[in-house]
């Protein structure tokens, strides 16, 4: 029988992204696999799009960068001393960093855009911040949720024995 996705599937997509010129921006080289119904574990436009398709259809979705990774934000990039990190320092290095003013549980994640003589350019948006997207993703399996993905709300890979 041939599921369809529904509320409490799980479902897996072969994807890649491209820009609004078609150049690729991420092939999916692994495919995404989650669970269907409104738990935030994928953009809510893909989930609309893959509502009620079967295994082998594709639908394209074109998303703003407010449906995406958000807007670039200039005040997520910062300049920091060069002699607060590593040596081995190399532009697209990522370390995890509290924005300006933020508390513990704000942390993000800035990757190194630029190193200059004795300054660090650290870029807190999502490298794909800013830009419209557009995702092709066919559905390549459904099946029903257990009970227990379901009450956490996320997938279980069979090896995650964390007690949440």
């Amino acid at each position: 029988m041939n599921m369809q996705v529904a509320k409490n599937t799980v479902v897996t997509l072969d994807y890649n992204v491209t820009d609004p010129d078609g150049e690729l921006v991420d092939a999916g080289e692994e495919p995404l696999v989650y669970l269907h119904g409104g738990y935030d574990d994928i953009f809510p436009m893909i989930e609309e799009a893959v509502q009620g398709k079967a295994v082998g259809e594709t639908v394209v979705v074109k998303m703003q960068p407010d449906d995406a990774f958000g807007e670039y934000d200039a005040q997520l990039v910062q300049i920091e001393p060069r002699k607060d990190f590593p040596k081995e320092l190399q532009v697209g290095m990522q370390f995890e960093g509290l924005p300006e003013g933020g508390d513990e549980d704000e942390a993000i994640i800035y990757r190194v855009t630029d190193i200059a003589d004795d300054r660090v350019v650290l870029d807190g948006n999502h490298p794909l911040a800013g830009m419209a997207l557009v995702f092709t993703c066919t559905v390549t399996s459904v099946r029903p949720a257990s009970a227990d993905e379901i009450a956490h709300g996320h997938l279980h890979d069979g090896d995650c024995d964390h007690d949440d």
